[in-house]
């Protein structure tokens, strides 16, 4: 191969790696992203199939692209882009973080390839091989390229709202039985969290009692792509974020007021929201209250290892005990937590609500590498944050709907901050036989526990 073909082969899918890293450096999050790659993927591996004339650029040209994306990369932080872990957290961020990425680079990158060397193989049964191979992936990467095309929609409501939209970087599914109904924005649980799927599963109802905002937090979501490649978070951005969306909602609707619903992890920036600006809401609703996450995550530390000690888990005791009581710097040292704290407190796993239109396929991959990404950027900067001295007071009504099997993790901590909490209205309803989420565990009283806290 002469040196001008050898240029021709790697010089255009190691430039395109380059431009990938700095335009998608978590890889393609959106339908038009994904478009685009597996467009100029193929156009690439076409490119460099014609300049080598030889099978090796199906495996050349992608090498250099994939070298090339990721030293470029390399300052990007997260579990999408950090070096593989052999858990089964890593394992599944790998499949759905760099394995779609792959997808829609490497595969038509190698299609195009295929096509474009144009050096039939002496060999009949070699030719016939390749050309069925390389017909199959051509299909497959058109077949990718369709399903990742379809957008995300939402249902109509007849009179009403039914919207997905969006407010800067962030995403919102608008619905509503009546515009003139209360609004409520839903801000949901883990860093980057997106609920969307269980608004639309099991809480649809609400709809008939409020014009129910839920937000795809940053990092999540229809909201991934808003993480950025510094992914700089904070408690301050992310409250940021919630009167930025507050104030859209507000505008839209022509409201001075809205209902506030913050759930978990997402509690703690919409509580603080209602705090630094309670002129712009009617109330604030917390359920699943998360107070101090550093106390939280020490008893879940505790608790979580007295279980894995008592079943004789002796993987997650060595784990813990290496590790010592968080907080911890790396998000895969959380994974006990986000694997067995459930079991370990005798409750039912988080449903993970996925099957709904209003996700893209690229959202429903995505759901889980996107989150972790965020969590990695923003959970160690609220490990300062205690509700008790951010919030000792709220000046306007504030309820709380909370699960009576609550992990005690957080409601111990609950507990504390409530009974100090001062509020001209505060109220706590409880569902003895729930955990960490009322909402969906029964659904139908939340629905009709917060029409009663809060009629139109």
């Amino acid at each position: 191969m002469t040196p001008i073909r050898f240029a021709l082969l790697f010089l255009p899918a190691a430039a395109w790696g380059v431009i990938a890293a700095l335009w998608t450096p978590r890889g393609p999050l959106t339908g038009a992203e994904a478009l685009w790659s597996i467009v100029i993927s193929a156009g690439v591996g076409v490119l460099a199939g014609r300049a080598a004339r030889s099978r090796w650029a199906i495996l050349l040209a992608p090498s250099a692209y994939v070298a090339a994306l990721e030293l470029t990369r390399w300052s990007v932080s997260g579990p999408s882009v950090d070096l593989p872990h052999a858990t089964p957290i890593g394992i599944l961020v790998l499949v759905t973080g760099r394995g779609v990425h792959g997808l829609f680079a490497l595969l038509p990158m190698a299609a195009g390839a295929a096509f474009g060397h144009r050096r039939p193989a002496r060999a009949r049964w070699r030719r016939v091989t390749g050309r069925v191979g390389a017909g199959l992936t051509a299909v497959l990467t058109v077949g990718l390229g369709v399903a990742v095309a379809v957008p995300a929609r939402t249902a109509s409501i007849s009179g009403g709202v039914a919207e997905l939209s969006r407010t800067g970087d962030l995403a919102l599914m608008i619905r509503g039985r009546s515009a003139a109904l209360p609004v409520l924005l839903y801000v949901p649980g883990p860093p980057g969290g997106s609920d969307t799927g269980l608004m639309r599963t099991r809480l649809a109802g609400l709809e008939d009692h409020f014009v129910v905002a839920t937000l795809d937090r940053r990092g999540g979501g229809a909201s991934a792509g808003a993480l950025g490649r510094a992914a700089t978070l904070s408690l301050d951005s992310e409250v940021a974020d919630i009167l930025a969306v507050t104030d859209h909602l507000r505008q839209r609707f022509g409201r001075d007021r809205i209902v506030l619903l913050g759930h978990s992890g997402g509690s703690i920036p919409a509580v603080v929201a209602a705090r630094r600006h309670p002129e712009k809401y009617r109330a604030y609703v917390g359920t699943g209250q998360a107070v101090d996450l550093r106390e939280s995550d020490r008893m879940f530390y505790t608790d979580v290892l007295a279980w894995a000690r008592a079943g004789g888990r002796t993987d997650v005791v060595e784990q813990l005990e290496r590790q010592g009581p968080p907080p911890w710097a790396d998000v895969y040292d959380y994974e006990p937590f986000l694997l067995y704290a459930t079991q370990a407190y005798g409750l039912p796993d988080p449903p993970i609500d996925l099957n709904v239109p209003e996700y893209t396929l690229l959202q429903k991959a995505h759901y889980m590498t996107t989150m972790l990404d965020t969590w990695d950027a923003l959970y160690p900067r609220l490990q300062g944050v205690d509700l008790h001295r951010e919030v000792p007071s709220l000046p306007i009504p504030a309820y709380f709907v909370q699960g009576g099997r609550e992990m005690r993790g957080l409601a111990v901590p609950f507990a504390s901050w409530y009974t100090a909490l001062q509020s001209p209205d505060k109220r706590l309803i409880t569902f003895p036989e729930t955990g960490h989420r009322p909402m969906a565990e029964q659904p139908q009283r939340f629905i009709t526990t917060l029409a009663d806290l809060i009629p139109a």
